[in-house]
């Protein structure tokens, strides 16, 4: 049967594209229609497997606690064994679904919008490694193959971000991405060594017996060392507080790399991450309060920024921090399920809306300031509607997916901290206000007579379509597969709503459109005197709390100040020193020099020179030393 074929053909899911990648990097990059089709054939092949690969999970009753798994010796020496393989459960099942459907619908938008392109066969290229890279990543079954293609996803966003290569924006965002999660991946890398120290292994199966037996054994003193650096990674990656900054900046890329980025491949990687090793961080209550924390705070500090940015991309990034914020407050009091369900259903509705604003800055030739669009709705229906849907969604207003998804994380946390639910309560507010403010200032008011804007062409339009589905009915299928007790990690499974969490929500999504209404769609109140009126709150929003600033400052301060410091010890006393002896070398050898003359005659004086002066001394020294025989003798 084609289930029982894709399951044990998993690795053909990442392969595919990157077969895509090789072929059109070196054979068909000059052939923008041959590179399109390769790139969609192999997704679209890679997105039919991985249905086959979630019905088979179903069918054949594969749970976490029971996964699939089958892996080939790569390196065999003496004291170290690693395999290659794959590692399929329900929860690499559902993240093999989004990441597949999701960048097959980027590819199939990224043909309208990236025509006539000079790079447009690289581009597709590059779009392929980032998909295969992705998906290696999901079915690692070590954390050395998760490390391998958690590289190359930051490879791959290096490229993709810096795109525009000939723009030094572009270039400086690219480096800032790729040295921002550097940072992260240091520590992760610790993480991984330190569990190799301590277990002799890496392997996720064999991790998840080991664990809970050494903890009886031994505690949690080394493990939370561990887990605390491997979660550096998820902070980086997945944008969290503090190393959040480069994700704004990875605007800099097109916008479909946008959407690829920020809604199902790399910035998920993170929870991802955090998720295939819940077997470790369940053992660590401590830990799991710094991870909700983390989450909690990055969720409304994000949302506090986004409030008062005006690049439509901008505020779209800070969502997306702010959500990635909400799955880890999910994962840090310990709900898997609502992690995951929010995971699935953002992929739907921020890649519906990263689209929907490429496709408004398609037809206003890149102009991307909110403040200077207006009234695009009557010029771009499809796309106005691709957006509603997207802002509804995100706010949860029911029957929309992100409804279901974010109330679900509501209950998890409201079951196990006050101070964290009014946190992600006042941040879906905030979420609601500011996406509403996005929609009525891009669609609504007063058309600006020098935009004249278009509709997207018909491929842009077709995955505007299918997402804008997607992000209707995503918040049923939990109802539909039993969501809860298929993806189940350990913690409790909510089917069905707590209709008081649920109406406190969505009376507060509502009062944050009515205020984003009153200030920036019926033109009562204005925005401008608001931001005069609580000017510090506003620049303190607007400049994003001059973190970037600070980092700079200390950048320049600290890391310049102190490579000042190693430069003069290298120069005047390593150099100092090395060239001393050389020096002290070079005069000691001229000075040896002068009696190398090559005069036989002159060696013959010296060598009788040095008879004589022997004999002489041992003529004076001879009597001397019979003396102290004979007093010796006597």
């Amino acid at each position: 049967m084609f289930n029982e074929y894709a399951l044990h053909h998993a690795w053909l899911i990442p392969l595919l594209p990157a077969i895509a990648f090789v072929v059109i990097g070196f054979f068909l990059r000059k052939s923008p229609v041959l590179s399109a089709f390769l790139a969609i054939t192999m997704s679209m092949v890679s997105f039919i497997l991985s249905l086959g690969v979630g019905y088979g999970v179903v069918v054949q009753h594969i749970t976490v606690e029971h996964p699939l798994i089958d892996k080939i010796p790569w390196v065999d020496i003496a004291g170290l064994s690693i395999n290659m393989g794959m590692y399929i459960d329900p929860v690499s099942a559902l993240m093999l679904f989004i990441v597949t459907l999701v960048s097959l619908l980027v590819q199939i938008y990224a043909v309208g919008y990236m025509k006539g392109d000079d790079g447009f066969g690289r581009f597709f290229a590059y779009l392929s490694l980032f998909a295969a890279t992705m998906l290696g990543l999901i079915i690692a079954v070590n954390f050395v193959q998760m490390f391998i293609f958690w590289e190359l996803v930051g490879l791959c966003s290096y490229l993709l971000i810096g795109y525009y290569f000939h723009k030094p924006s572009a270039c400086e965002a690219s480096k800032k991405a790729f040295m921002t999660t550097r940072i992260g991946d240091f520590g992760l890398l610790l993480g991984i060594l330190l569990l190799q120290i301590v277990f002799g292994t890496l392997d996720f199966a064999q991790l998840t017996i080991a664990i809970p037996e050494y903890v009886q054994q031994y505690g949690t003193g080394v493990l939370t060392v561990a887990a605390l650096l491997i979660f550096a990674g998820p902070i980086a990656k997945s944008g969290q507080f503090p190393l959040h900054v480069w994700l704004p900046d990875a605007m800099e890329g097109p916008t479909p790399v946008s959407a690829l980025i920020h809604a199902a491949t790399m910035v998920v990687a993170g929870v991802y991450l955090v998720v295939r090793v819940f077997f470790l961080y369940s053992m660590l209550p401590n830990v799991m309060l710094i991870i909700a924390w983390v989450g909690g705070f990055t969720a409304c500090f994000a949302a506090t920024i986004a409030i008062t940015q005006q690049d439509i991309k901008r505020i779209l990034a800070y969502s997306t921090i702010s959500q990635l914020g909400y799955m880890m407050l999910a994962l840090g009091v310990g709900s898997v399920t609502a992690s995951m369900f929010h995971l699935m259903t953002h992929a739907f509705f921020k890649a519906l809306m990263f689209l929907a604003a490429g496709s408004v800055m398609h037809g206003l030739h890149d102009k991307g300031n909110i403040f200077e669009m207006g009234g695009l709705r009557h010029k771009m229906p499809i796309t106005f509607a691709a957006m509603t849907i997207g802002v509804l969604a995100i706010s949860g207003i029911p029957p929309f997916a992100g409804f279901f998804s974010k109330d679900e994380i509501l209950l998890a946390v409201s079951e196990v901290s006050a101070p964290l639910y009014i946190i992600a309560v006042v941040t879906a507010f905030m979420t609601a206000f500011y996406m509403f403010r996005l929609l009525f200032l891009v669609f609504c008011g007063p058309e600006k007579p020098e935009n004249n804007p278009h509709e997207a062409p018909s491929t842009m339009k077709f995955s505007l379509i299918i997402l804008s589905i997607f992000a209707i009915i995503g918040g049923y299928i939990p109802h539909v597969y039993h969501f809860g007790e298929w993806i189940r990690f350990g913690d409790a499974s909510h089917e069905g709503l707590n209709w008081t969490i649920a109406a406190t929500s969505m009376v507060l999504s509502v009062l944050a459109m009515a205020l984003a209404w009153l200030i920036y769609g019926s033109g009562k109140v204005s925005p401008d005197r608001l931001a005069m009126r609580f000017s510090t709150l506003y620049n303190v929003s607007y400049h994003k709390y001059y973190i970037d600033e600070l980092y700079l400052w200390l950048n320049y301060t600290f890391v310049r100040g102190f490579g000042k410091i190693l430069y003069w010890l290298d120069l005047y006393i390593v150099d100092g020193i090395v060239n001393g002896l050389a020096k002290l070398t070079y005069r000691m050898g001229d000075e040896l020099r002068q009696w190398q003359t090559g005069y036989l005659q002159q060696y013959g004086l010296i060598l009788f020179g040095a008879i004589l002066i022997m004999v002489v001394w041992l003529v004076i020294t001879a009597p001397i030393s019979m003396a102290s025989l004979r007093g010796g003798a006597y």
